[in-house]
């Protein structure tokens, strides 16, 4: 059974209750309030997951009702629907110009109520759904972009392999769809994968990471754990599972000679392949503290030189695509503005 709340604001005593029996059956959970007054003390005790009121109510009306829901920011995303009696065209007009999603005309049936109560609390779930999802990612990319306290060599390093990820999977898709059998690329593996392809790099000495003459063997074991070691970090988050073959396969070869596991060709998940051309192209127009940045043309013919050996060839050939089109320059200036 449902576990939502609903408000009910109608100043008629018999509709009220008909409206909570036919609401209760359904196993709802319901408030009534005799007006507007009453509906935000009601409110200030429980916040409902939806609102019924009516329009023409003593004290503070409908219309002022909404008004006041919506001037509280707690408040702001309730679905609100309206009850009119007459079903006017000015009655239905006024409500939506205030921002209400919906409105029933009164005497309202049973099926209806439940039609609209359902599709609104429905469209107001897959709402927040969503704003939790731009919330998370948000603090998924201020997670990996941690690193840049730690290394200011990788400033906006997230940002950028993202972009360049993108623009690469764009210029491969018609090869993709055109090609059965082919590798399927998933967007949100590619997102989450780019986005936190170097999160196991929170776990190297900054000793190591900043360090500017060549790395003892020691520290280079430390460098390539990072893959195994993000991939563990977020083992056991069900919604980033996708990227983890990312985060570890990130560095990788298309001949095999990459770690940590010595893949090779299509042994190599496709979103991976595409990650490590996209951080490999910023690594090298990227000062680090052991190699200046090179310019985009310079990293460009490195990248077009290890086709067929670091980089899959059908990835190198989609970023040629990219480029030809002005996307990885452009991209490259827009957030190294930023």
């Amino acid at each position: 059974m449902s576990q939502e709340t609903i408000l009910i604001v109608e100043d008629n005593p018999v509709l009220r209750e008909g409206l909570q029996e036919m609401l209760e059956l359904e196993g709802f959970s319901v408030q009534t309030a005799a007006n507007g007054r009453e509906g935000l003390e009601k409110m200030a005790e429980r916040s409902p997951d939806l609102i019924l009121s009516d329009i023409a109510m003593p004290e503070i009306d409908g219309y002022q009702f909404f008004k006041a829901v919506r001037e509280r920011p707690e408040w702001v995303t309730i679905p609100f629907v309206f009850l009119t009696a007459r079903g006017e065209k000015e009655d239905v007009l006024a409500g939506k110009d205030l921002g209400a999603e919906d409105y029933l005309v009164k005497p309202v049936t049973r099926e209806d109520l439940i039609t609209v109560v359902n599709s609104r609390l429905e469209r107001s779930h897959q709402l927040r759904v969503v704003q939790l999802q731009h919330a998370y990612e948000a603090s998924l990319t201020v997670l990996a972009n941690a690193i840049e306290v730690r290394d200011q060599y990788t400033r906006g390093h997230v940002e950028r392999v993202m972009s360049y990820a993108f623009a690469i999977a764009e210029a491969l898709e018609p090869e993709l769809s055109n090609s059965p059998g082919s590798d399927a690329l998933d967007p949100e593996q590619l997102r989450f994968g780019a986005m936190l392809h170097d999160i196991g790099k929170l776990h190297i000495r900054e000793t190591t990471l900043c360090k500017k003459e060549p790395l003892s063997q020691e520290e280079w074991k430390e460098i390539e754990a990072h893959s195994l070691t993000g991939a563990e970090m977020i083992r056991d988050i069900h919604y980033l599972a996708s990227a983890i073959p990312v985060i570890r396969c990130h560095h990788e070869r298309w001949d095999g000679s990459g770690y940590p596991l010595g893949l090779a060709g299509e042994e190599i998940p496709l979103a991976a392949r595409i990650v490590a051309l996209a951080d490999g192209f910023d690594a090298m127009t990227t000062d680090r503290p052991y190699s200046p940045a090179r310019s985009l043309e310079l990293a460009y013919q490195e990248i077009l030189q290890c086709s067929g050996s670091r980089y899959d060839p059908r990835v190198v050939e989609a970023f040629c695509k990219a480029w030809e089109a002005g996307r990885i320059r452009e991209i490259n200036e827009e957030h190294r503005a930023e």
